[in-house]
Parts: C-alpha cells; structure tokens; sequence
C-alpha cells in the first residue's frame, strides 16, 4: 500500500547563496530574511502565505525568526540535529501538511562561519557539558575537532576492509570535477588524486582536501501541499519518500560501528516510501563532510556492499563522466559548507530536477536522492524528490 507521505507534498521554492571568497558580508539574521524572501519569490508565495517556520539558529530558533518575520505560525519547528537539520525539516513538513497541520512552510538555514563568528569555535555547537560522554571519553583524548573524529572512522574502514587513501581521493577528485562546472563554487580548479595526498595531513589519513571547506552560505526552501503546489510559479518537486535515523549524540565513542551510519536505515526507508530502486535514481547529492564520509553514505544508502565503497569509487564514476552523478553542485569540499551542509544538498536535488543547472545539468534527470548527516556520522536523515512524472 502506497505511504500516505508519498507525494502530498512538494519543494515549490529554493534558493541559495556563496561567495567566490567564502564571506557573504552580511548577518545570519539577514541572511535568514533575503533567503526567505528569495525563495518565496521562486514560488511565486508572499510572507502572508506562510504559516510555518522551521530553522535551527538559535535557542527557540523558529519561534524568534517567526517574530522577526511577523509570522504567527501554525506548525512550528526548530529541530537541530546538525547537518541533517534541513532533511529533517522537509521530512517534517511533508507528514505536517499530509496532516492538515499547516500548508506553507519555510526553512532557512544561514551561518557565517568565515566572514563572522566560528560556531565551533571552544567545541562547537550542542557538544553538551561536562557529563557528556564527549567530555568523559573524547575531548580527554584529543578527538575536539570534528576531522579527528572522523579519521577513526577513516582508518577502521581502512583496516577492515583495505580501503585506500587513493580511493578516499578519488571521492574529492570527481566531487571536483562537478565544482568545475560550477561557476558559484569556491573551489573550480581540477585536482588529482596526488594533490589530494599531497595536501598537508590534518588527521590521518585524512588529507586537507579530504576535508570540507569553511565559509559562509544561507539558503531556504518553501514547502507546500501538491495540490497548491500545482498553480504556484516554478515546477514541483515533489516529496516521494522520507526516512530519518540516529545512532548516537556527538561523541564518536558511543558510535557502536564507526563504519555504518543511520543513512542504512533511513536510505532503505524513504526508497520504500519513494517505492523506487536504485536504478530510478538520476542524482545523487550527499553529505560530504569529509571523503570517508561520501565513501560510508553511499555503501549505506546501498549503491554498492558494505567494505566495497573504495572500488565503486575508484573508476570515477561519480564524476560528470560516471554512471552515478554525484554532487553535482561540487558538494562540501569545493562548492561550499557553512557548518552544515544538508541544506545546499537538498537546493542542488531541487535544481537538477527542475533541469536548472546549466553545464552541471544531468540530462533527463527525475528523481533525485539527498542525504544528510549530522553530529558526528550521528544523525542522517534521507529524501527522495522527484518530478511530476514520477508522483
């Protein structure tokens, strides 16, 4: 029987915004206003439309960006689970608007890591107190920064499964090749798998181009029933399925396997909402915090077996000459990454299927598979889109 989810509602505005520099020059706050606005306006919506918020600045983050906004809203969310905050929305929106509980929503994401204030600047974000299992069993070890963490992660793939550092590269190499087309990128120069290993180590054996980028970047999306959808300014792109898993707060030491993410529970779930394969799916646009983390997501989401990540790689194929068009924006480590990435994921998934991505375009692309992770490969949640021909 079909999942009451699927279909009902649709991403009928999108936007973003970067910097060739990386600094944007204005506050998250005013960001948070231009993405919102921008992106009612690809919907052809006005702020008297909306009567839902969602957004993760802050303490009570959507209910102070709703008084700013002048929205007293309906439905109301201000879930923070890093970078998969914006997947978590859009899943959320959709089950609320299937359910009557609001019919416009809003979500922003905007942060200034480069051009203002680190917000991982003394830990980062919700790392929690002194009694977190962070600060008994991580930080005492030297595991403060997100990159060591995920070098654990990096080498116990290694160690099981023979993965190579090459391998890892190739992931940055092809994600690369995307940011190339991409004149917004920050990065747009092409890089080899021997830049990648000559790049200085910051946690072995993960290199700096192993590494996201730091810069600034804000982005929104307005999410509305189908049936609304159907008479608004841009084509829908639809919500086909949803699914959402967390295997541990932001110390990596109660992660119970660092090689397999929550995205091995939330990827089967939401295809089966999407009722799709893995042959259905045109583009892929994940979470690529650092390579080990692209390389883990996709064994996860199920493109290939588990420990078998660094071959289906090897051969380029997520390159714009591969069989599996991945990142296509140039991902976290070339296009941008704010702190969290989830929203730039699902923006991209929206722009391939309304075939706006000039030389990046993926011919005939429509369904699209986005996935976020936030914490630390804590939290992934996952969502199929597709276009009117596939609801």
């Amino acid at each position: 029987m079909t999942n009451p989810l699927r279909g009902n509602a649709a991403i009928v505005g999108a936007t973003d915004t970067v910097s060739p520099t990386g600094v944007l020059g204005r506050t998250d706050a005013q960001l948070e206003v231009e993405m919102i606005r921008a992106a009612l306006d690809d919907a052809g919506l006005t702020i008297s439309d909306v009567d839902c918020v969602m957004s993760t600045n802050g303490m009570m983050a959507s209910l102070e960006l709703g008084e700013r906004l002048g929205v007293r809203g309906r439905f109301t969310d201000s879930t923070m689970t890093g970078g998969s905050s914006s997947e978590v929305h859009v899943e959320h929106a959709a089950a609320a608007i299937a359910a009557g509980l609001c019919e416009v929503a809003v979500i922003v994401y905007a942060a200034t890591p480069r051009g203002g204030k680190n917000p991982f600047a003394g830990g980062g974000p919700g790392v929690g107190g002194k009694d977190s299992a962070l600060f008994q069993w991580d930080l005492p070890y030297g595991l403060g920064l997100p990159a060591a963490s995920y070098s654990l992660a990096a080498q116990r793939h290694m160690h099981d499964y023979g993965t190579t550092a090459e391998q890892l590269a190739q992931v940055a190499v092809s994600i690369r090749e995307w940011a190339v087309k991409n004149p917004n990128a920050y990065h747009q120069d092409p890089i080899s798998i021997d830049d990648v290993l000559a790049s200085p180590m910051v946690a072995e054996p993960l290199h700096k181009l192993d590494c996201c980028l730091v810069t600034d970047g804000a982005g929104a999306l307005v999410v509305t029933s189908a049936d609304r959808a159907r008479d608004l300014a841009r084509p829908p792109v639809y919500v086909l399925g949803a699914g959402t898993a967390h295997t541990h707060g932001m110390s990596i030491s109660q992660m119970g396997d660092v090689t397999t993410t929550g995205a091995a529970v939330s990827g089967p779930r939401a295809m089966a909402m999407a009722e799709i394969t893995h042959d259905d799916i045109d583009v892929v646009e994940l979470y690529d915090s650092f390579t080990i983390t692209a390389l883990m997501t996709l064994e996860d989401l199920g493109f290939c077996a588990k420990g078998e990540g660094g071959a289906f790689v090897s051969d380029g194929r997520l390159g714009p000459a591969g069989t599996l068009p991945t990142n296509t924006n140039g991902g976290g480590l070339a296009y941008t990454h704010p702190g969290m990435y989830g929203m730039f994921i699902l923006v991209e998934a929206v722009r391939q299927l309304r075939g706006e991505c000039g030389d990046r375009q993926v011919p005939g692309a429509e369904v699209a598979i986005a996935n976020g992770c936030g914490g630390v490969l804590s939290c992934t949640s996952t969502i199929v889109l597709g276009t009117e021909a596939t609801r």
